[in-house]
């Protein structure tokens, strides 16, 4: 059984594997010759909200002859504080995969354990898969192979999404530079971990420079609310924008998993310059989480 909880635990042949498949179904979107998810129901449990990853599992799933439950923390018992683990032995027994979006890892895990069904990690604290295996197929589909290229994160290196990535190039051969402040740098335990050519500073010029893409996420990820003030005003030199674009290559890709504030992480200029390829990447997600479900299942 599979189940893609954390791309440090991803096989570098199932990253191929995922990133192949889907090039084939967004070339094959309504033409699919087979229907992996024929007569099966997924469980979409969030306990965060959600745009891009709902639509696009849910569309995903239909795409692929299987049907969609979307289910939040208010329609079950774990809102009224039923263990994950309970929950688990029951979705298990009545659904044939599930697909998590929530603040803990452990919790994808512990219901990945005791369900005994394919379960997704759809966006943890600590890490978001889907996307960074979206954002390499998308630029892959732009550039070409990704190893032996310059990617840099710009912002917050210390949430999901650079972890996520610090894993990624370690398998995929690619040089990972992220540009953050001390405070918000990822922790040491996890470079460690990864490995891989990864260079952290706060140099934020010299992380740019040459490179063939730049990333950004929001400074203020769900959940930090509360330190939104800290958090602007410690990151507002760490902004992806026109003047910082010219130290990159002449074609280098600017990406955003979305949703952007404009003015903060990218400026408006920037990002409605590279809004094309922002927006295929969004779009993206439905072809890869195609192929992250009929990966699970083969």
């Amino acid at each position: 059984m599979k189940h893609l909880l954390s791309l440090e635990k991803l096989p570098r042949a199932d990253f191929e594997t995922i990133l192949r498949d889907a090039k084939t179904f967004k070339q094959t979107r309504g033409a699919h010759k087979t229907q992996p998810l024929a007569g099966q129901t997924w469980a979409l449990m969030f306990s965060k909200s959600s745009t891009r990853t709902r639509v696009s599992f849910e569309v995903g799933i239909r795409e692929l002859g299987g049907s969609p439950m979307f289910l939040n923390a208010n329609d079950i018992q774990l809102g009224r504080g039923e263990p994950i683990k309970d929950t688990a032995r029951v979705i298990g027994r009545m659904a044939h995969g599930a697909i998590i979006r929530t603040y803990a890892q452990s919790d994808v895990e512990t219901f990945a354990e005791f369900s005994k069904i394919p379960t997704i990690n759809a966006l943890t604290d600590d890490e978001h898969p889907c996307q960074v295996l979206t954002d390499i197929f998308t630029f892959e589909e732009m550039r070409g192979s990704i190893a032996g290229k310059v990617v840099t994160f710009i912002g917050d290196g210390a949430c999901n999404m650079p972890v996520s990535w610090i894993f990624a190039a370690a398998k995929l051969g690619f040089e990972l530079r992220i540009a953050a402040p001390k405070a918000f740098q990822p922790a040491p335990e996890i470079l460690h971990r990864a490995g891989g050519n990864i260079v952290v500073t706060e140099d934020l010029h010299a992380a740019a420079s040459g490179a063939d893409m730049f990333y950004t996420d929001v400074w203020v990820s769900m959940g930090k609310e509360a330190e939104a003030a800290e958090r602007i005003k410690v990151l507002g030199g760490y902004q992806i924008n026109a003047k910082l674009l010219k130290l990159a290559k002449p074609d280098a890709l600017v990406m955003h998993c979305l949703p952007a504030y404009r003015g903060k992480e990218i400026d408006e200029e920037t990002f409605e310059a590279h809004a094309d390829t922002i927006f295929t990447e969004a779009e993206n997600r439905l072809h890869t989480q195609k192929a992250i479900l009929n990966w699970a299942v083969a």
